[in-house]
């Protein structure tokens, strides 16, 4: 993923954020970083995504071996360890797969874990992916954890949110 992708897809993340965070107050707010929205380990919308992305994740595989070059902001959404024990879920960017082995960059400055840091590659562990995305087309594809956050907002944040990521949900 080039620069200017990677730029696209921390926008879009900072503006679902942004959008599904207001008024809220499970929101971690961090100056010059993502908000980050608490969602309690129990929450079963949020599970159904997790559960949904790791059955669809060999979509995200098809679509990063497939070299389309009009598929745009490939990521994996990751959980790591923290102290308190409740983890935390950070996006990696400029996904590259060796062998059966997807890696990853740290997308985002992490609130609580200590296992990794902003700009870190990793190798992402497939019994910690919670999310996978891509847009192809001008429309999102995966991101179900962003789709149940997106589903919170009212229709005129939705539409905002739309109208400033330029793409559509389906």
């Amino acid at each position: 993923m080039n620069s200017e992708t990677t730029k696209k897809l921390s926008i879009l993340l900072l503006c679902l954020f942004f959008f599904a965070c207001q008024n809220n107050p499970k929101v971690i707010t961090r100056e010059g970083e993502p908000d980050i929205a608490r969602i309690e380990g129990d929450d079963s919308e949020m599970n159904n995504a997790i559960e949904k992305a790791n059955q669809t994740f060999s979509q995200f595989d098809d679509a990063l071996n497939s070299n389309d070059t009009s598929l745009i902001a490939l990521a994996i959404k990751m959980r790591f360890n923290t102290p308190e024990g409740n983890g935390e879920h950070i996006w990696l960017t400029d996904i590259t797969k060796k062998g059966d082995q997807f890696y990853g960059v740290i997308g985002n400055e992490p609130n609580s874990t200590t296992e990794v840091k902003l700009g870190d590659t990793i190798l992402i562990s497939n019994a910690k992916i919670s999310d996978w995305m891509y847009i192809q087309n001008g429309k999102l594809k995966g991101g179900y954890t962003i789709r149940v956050l997106r589903d919170q907002l009212s229709e005129e944040e939705k539409k905002a949110f739309d109208e400033q990521n330029g793409f559509t949900v389906e």
